[in-house]
């Protein structure tokens, strides 16, 4: 009997990323050399499926490329990279966004967490730094896997907080942002980045109304492709 399978680039992406930080990290914690080299072709069968997902880079050069991040111990344990954004609203009710430099497209400000700060500073720090605008955090709005939704083609979590503007005057940084400034919600700029997904939910959170933490539920099974994920 024969079994038809149909498996999508983003499923591709998600299991190399996953066995090469499984590889990686075995690599990191191993002295045995029967294991190390277990771990490396587990991660040259990774690079494959993550060529095949549509990486620029051949087999093996990811694989080295990879194989250049191993560390030692602890430090060594591959986990995903964590990124914050700043859902800041004003007293209109409108909601600061920035244009992005490299992309021309809208977002919320948004960096990775840099060491030395909680998350809920990151979230000031990154809205002063990108627009100009002081800021004071007051509830996470989403914890979210950037892989899952889409967002991006690394191990990423995203952290997102409400914020409300407390000063400053809108001053896009001019190397990370082409642009910044207030918008409502009916008023919103073109290429805003996937608005239908979190715009109703930051608006609420502007207006003051009670809204739940949004974050990704568990599949089931965890490792099975869903179209709805």
């Amino acid at each position: 009997m024969s079994v038809s399978l149909s498996f999508s680039d983003r499923d591709l992406l998600r299991w190399s990323e996953a066995l090469a930080g499984i590889a990686r990290t075995g690599l990191s914690f191993t002295q045995l050399l029967y294991e190390q080299e277990r771990y490396q072709e587990v991660l040259h069968v990774a690079a494959e499926m993550r060529v095949a997902a549509g990486h620029a880079l051949e087999r093996d050069q990811l694989a080295g490329e990879w194989l250049k991040t191993v560390g030692s111990g602890v430090p060594g344990y591959v986990t995903p990279k964590v990124a914050v954004g700043a859902v800041v609203g004003n007293d209109k009710g409108e909601i600061l966004l920035v244009q992005r430099s490299d992309s021309g497209l809208w977002l919320y400000p948004t960096g990775w967490a840099d060491i030395g700060y909680s998350p809920s500073e990151v979230a000031v720090k990154e809205v002063a730094e990108e627009t100009g605008i002081a800021c004071e955090p007051v509830r996470v709005l989403a914890v979210l896997d950037g892989m899952r939704m889409g967002f991006t083609s690394m191990p990423l979590y995203s952290i997102v907080f409400h914020c409300r503007a407390t000063g400053g005057t809108v001053t896009p940084h001019p190397l990370e942002c082409r642009d910044a400034g207030w918008f409502a919600e009916d008023a919103m700029p073109d290429k805003v980045i996937s608005f239908d997904r979190w715009g109703q939910q930051a608006f609420a959170a502007i207006r003051g109304e009670p809204i739940d933490v949004v974050f990704d539920a568990p599949r089931d099974p965890v490792w099975h492709p869903d179209p709805s994920a």
